[in-house]
């Protein structure tokens, strides 16, 4: 039976294992979908030689930037972005030692996807990306290439940065899109939110979740309450999923 899998670490609440599960028995597809919750990358060779059938992985924190050194190519996208979130596992029939990885980056296309029905370019022309890891590069990407100017928001200085204390009025009056890529609020931790200034938000403003687990953060709440238009991590998930389907398959 074929088999397809997620490495990441902790995989408490995987989207991943459920939706393809239910894809498989929907569609009446033999394969499995298995969840490889791993202390070290460096446990992946472990996965890939004691799972014969491992045709594809989903990568998921904190994993999307240290596989890539595994890799035995990586697409134009990922490339540019730094960050996989897709392997595909070809193999060499006869021999359990060979297997060739191939990275993809299909956070991008789900997140391209899924926001731009709610861009206004008159309104929306900057963005504020709140985190800095794996998730945030690939949203950081989908806006250069939608010619929306965008800066980080992180607890320390750098460059095209903005911290969380120095977010003024100015700041969110100008940068009326604001996307949270940072683990904040995620289940089971659902009291918590990024430290925004939720007050000076209005109407204007697009506030982006990339968590879907629960299915609206503490950070969506506050926005909706100020007006905000907001929208959840669901659909770009869904979509990234079936990306990655997709590349399984070619």
């Amino acid at each position: 039976m074929d088999t397809y899998g997620l490495i990441g670490f902790p995989l408490k609440h995987s989207f991943s294992a459920k939706f393809f599960t239910e894809k498989f028995n929907r569609e009446g597809i033999g394969a499995e979908y298995l969840n490889f919750e791993i202390e070290d990358i460096q446990e992946l060779r472990h996965i890939l030689l004691f799972n014969q059938q491992l045709k594809g992985l989903n990568v998921t924190i904190p994993y999307k930037e240290q596989v890539i050194p595994f890799l035995d190519e990586i697409s134009p996208e990922a490339q540019k972005i730094g960050a996989v979130n897709v392997i595909k596992v070809e193999r060499r029939p006869g021999d359990m030692y060979y297997y060739k990885l191939a990275g993809y980056n299909t956070d991008y296309i789900g997140f391209k996807r899924s926001i731009a029905p709610l861009i206004d370019p008159a309104s929306h022309r900057k963005a504020l990306i709140l985190g800095t890891g794996g998730a945030s590069k690939a949203v950081a990407q989908a806006l250069t290439d939608m010619q929306i100017e965008w800066k980080q928001v992180s607890r320390t200085p750098g460059n095209n940065k903005f911290t969380y204390s120095s977010l003024s009025q100015a700041i969110i009056s100008e940068y009326t899109l604001i996307i949270n890529a940072s683990p904040a609020g995620t289940f089971p931790e659902i009291d918590h939110c990024p430290d925004i200034p939720y007050n000076l938000l209005s109407s204007r403003h697009l506030l982006y979740d990339l968590i879907y687990n629960p299915e609206e953060t503490l950070f969506l709440q506050k926005g909706k309450a100020q007006g905000a238009t907001t929208k959840n991590g669901r659909e770009m998930l869904e979509l990234q999923a079936l990306a990655a389907w997709e590349i399984w398959q070619k």
